[in-house]
């Protein structure tokens, strides 16, 4: 299994966190507070009309203050529970969504690009990762 202490996690959350914000536009909360990926994927998944746990259990996290952390947390949450690549393709579903939060040069924005993300995402399901959460 993944650890924390696994060289490999750190690379791949990198390279995630990296691939939703690319051409990520910016976009401020009522208050000002810049949004981020972390934003992106609630509301893409708000849209589903399903709750998802994982956007609960961070929510739940009172240690949690800014949404690049929240969104660490729901990628660790979502490589726990085999559910990254099913969550971020709920998120990819709608075009003007995407346009809304991406600009031109996101590869979320190139459906070639989007399936070979996705794609390479569904292959983790197989591995299991053991991340304190």
């Amino acid at each position: 299994p993944v650890t924390d202490g696994s060289r490999e996690l750190h690379s791949l959350c990198a390279q995630l966190e990296f691939l939703l914000q690319f051409d990520l536009k910016e976009k401020r909360s009522f208050f000002g507070q810049r949004k981020d990926y972390w934003d992106f994927l609630c509301q893409g998944l708000a849209q589903c009309r399903q709750e998802h746990k994982g956007i609960h259990f961070v929510t739940s996290l009172d240690k949690l203050k800014t949404p690049v952390g929240r969104g660490r947390a729901f990628l660790r949450y979502c490589l726990v529970h085999r559910q990254l690549a099913e969550s971020l393709q709920l998120c990819l579903l709608d075009p003007e969504s995407l346009c809304e939060w991406y600009y031109a040069r996101s590869p979320f924005l190139s459906p070639k690009r989007r399936a070979e993300i996705l794609g390479s995402l569904y292959e983790l399901d197989c591995v299991t990762f053991h991340l304190a959460l």
